[in-house]
């Protein structure tokens, strides 16, 4: 099998539900987007969040992603960047305990926090201090991180420094691996565009993304024309579409060129979608490096998107993993 490594920013995730939109206004916050805050705004969220029985799991795209791999047996790595403070050792202890390979530099700035607000309907919204995660520099990335991997998987996240994102895909692309991206946010696509472009062009050979950051990435309101779109640029283009199910089409640069897939959405009910992009990603990339067909990709990881979202947290049980395992196996 395929080995997979990720890198993001490495979060803890405070969650909390939410029974009223209007905290969402009070707040600032976009629904179903991200914004980053500072040390300051964090504390006035948290006044918020104090009274609502917060839950606290691992959290950042990437490493979401690579707790699912992990836990489906793939033996993933992770590169991020930690505070020396309890939230860092959290952090660090729950992914050594799934034997997830580590690469985690150390500072003296506060370990980032995800702070997520969980609605009624189960859309998340984030207000996030990125702390410790956010020092992580270009003179970090070096060829030894990515040596002994296949794959490397990019949260979109980065793309606010440029300089790393660039670094990162740069010496990966070097060391030979394919390079794969979830565009994280449609707000950050809407807001680095040609950026993303530029990257997925360049470096990207996988990219994910769902109905609004497909949207605001190639400016095209039906998602199967987005989709096209995408492949253009790279060899594998993956766009979710929530409870419609999820589709995948190869690219200008691959074989296969124009094959198109499609996935329906498990029904079950929805508590909290965090993470639900995160485990379709690692179901999916599971099975690309199993070798499985572009359906059953798919299929694996609308299987993980659909136990995640009945929970609150990314936190599944050992006996909902050995069903999923069981259940994948059945598939292929």
């Amino acid at each position: 099998m395929k080995k997979i490594i990720g890198i993001g920013n490495a979060l803890v995730d405070v969650l909390v539900q939410i029974d009223d939109d209007s905290m969402l206004s009070t707040l600032q916050l976009p629904k179903g987007g991200m914004i980053p805050i500072d040390e300051e705004r964090m504390r006035e969220l948290r006044l918020h969040m104090q009274a609502l029985n917060p839950h606290r799991a691992t959290g950042g795209s990437a490493s979401n992603t690579m707790l699912a791999l992990a836990n489906l047996g793939a033996q993933p790595g992770y590169i991020g960047k930690i505070g020396r403070d309890e939230t860092g050792s959290f952090f660090a202890e729950t992914f050594r305990q799934l034997g997830i390979q580590t690469q985690l530099s150390l500072c003296n700035t506060p370990s980032g926090v995800a702070n997520t607000f969980i609605s009624a309907d189960g859309e998340r919204t984030f207000g996030t201090y990125l702390g410790a995660a956010a020092l992580m520099q270009a003179d970090e990335i070096t060829a030894e991180l990515f040596r002994s991997y296949d794959l490397l998987y990019i949260e979109g996240y980065l793309i606010l420094n440029r300089e790393l994102i660039e670094k990162i895909c740069k010496t990966a692309k070097e060391e030979g691996l394919t390079l794969c991206i979830d565009l994280g946010s449609y707000n950050m696509v809407q807001a680095n565009r040609p950026l993303f472009q530029h990257l997925i062009k360049d470096y990207i050979d996988i990219v994910f993304a769902n109905e609004e950051e497909c949207a605001a990435l190639t400016e095209e309101t039906d998602a199967k024309e987005g989709m096209k779109r995408i492949a253009q640029l790279c060899e594998l283009a993956i766009v979710k579409l929530g409870g419609k199910g999820a589709m995948a089409m190869w690219g200008t640069s691959s074989d296969q060129c124009g094959t198109v897939a499609f996935a329906p959405a498990r029904k079950v009910n929805v508590v909290d979608t965090t993470a639900a992009g995160d485990f379709f990603s690692g179901g999916f990339l599971y099975g690309f490096c199993k070798g499985a067909t572009l359906e059953q990709c798919l299929q694996t990881g609308a299987l993980l998107s659909s136990n995640v979202i009945q929970i609150i947290g990314t936190q599944l049980s050992a006996e909902t993993w050995e069903k999923i395992r069981s259940s994948i196996k059945e598939l292929y």
